[in-house]
């Protein structure tokens, strides 16, 4: 079955979700995390994308990624995929694939689900039981928002800046606004997506994206399907 072609665009967020193999670790130490993320530094810098937010997990990775062209995100994971395998590879005298494929990915609506998709990512570590509180979870981007801890990876977002009139002001929004549960509906549809190649937005946003592709893509509205009359 042929594969499923990609659309990409600039200036528009991407979650990205990124496997190993059979649902196996890519992460085994310390010094993993910190490799995968001097790579990631790299990349960016070599193929310019805002990097908004990220999670590692031992057996998967999440990136929120704006590409300031749109084979960046390609270019991007090209190569954080072809160093951090060959690191893994070298390190632990390893051969073969270490993803379950080719990475995930939907386009994400900024006015309407930024916030969902950073909520998303950054509670991975809440959702697998891992830690009682984000920012206990060393390995996201949670604190880079809410506790103003430095990155030379991590950029910010508008909406953010626009929480507060200092650092510390949006510092507390931020925590706050995590406090908050997500909507069921707004969970279901972002894994759903990323999981198609599709897009998380509105349908105003999903025309607008048509257009500058070319083509119809996998869209969905949040909530359960409308059952069909009999």
């Amino acid at each position: 079955m042929p594969r499923k072609p990609r659309f990409f665009v600039a200036d528009i967020p991407y979650h990205i979700v990124q496997r190993g193999n059979n649902r196996n670790p890519i992460f085994f130490s310390d010094e993993d995390y910190l490799f995968f993320l001097e790579v990631l530094r790299e990349a960016k810098t070599k193929y310019p994308c805002l990097i908004y937010s990220y999670c590692l997990m031992a057996n998967h990775f999440h990136l929120l990624v704006e590409p300031k062209e749109k084979e960046n995100v390609s270019f991007l994971m090209k190569l954080l995929g072809a160093k951090y395998v060959h690191y893994v590879n070298r390190t632990y005298k390893r051969t073969g694939t270490l993803w379950e494929g080719r990475f995930r990915c939907s386009l994400i609506d900024e006015e309407l689900y930024f916030l969902s998709c950073l909520h998303y990512i950054e509670m991975n570590p809440l959702r697998a039981g891992i830690v009682t509180s984000p920012e206990l979870y060393r390995w996201s981007s949670y604190r880079f928002r809410a506790l103003g801890k430095k990155s030379p990876i991590l950029d910010l977002d508008p909406w953010y800046n626009s929480l507060g009139s200092d650092e510390a002001e949006r510092q507390l929004k931020y925590r706050q606004f995590f406090q908050n549960l997500m909507p069921e509906a707004n969970r279901k549809l972002i894994r759903e997506m990323t999981n198609k190649g599709g897009i998380v937005g509105s349908a105003a946003f999903k025309e607008h994206i048509e257009k500058i592709i070319g083509r119809d893509i996998i869209f969905r509205l949040p909530g359960r399907p409308k059952k069909k009359k009999k």
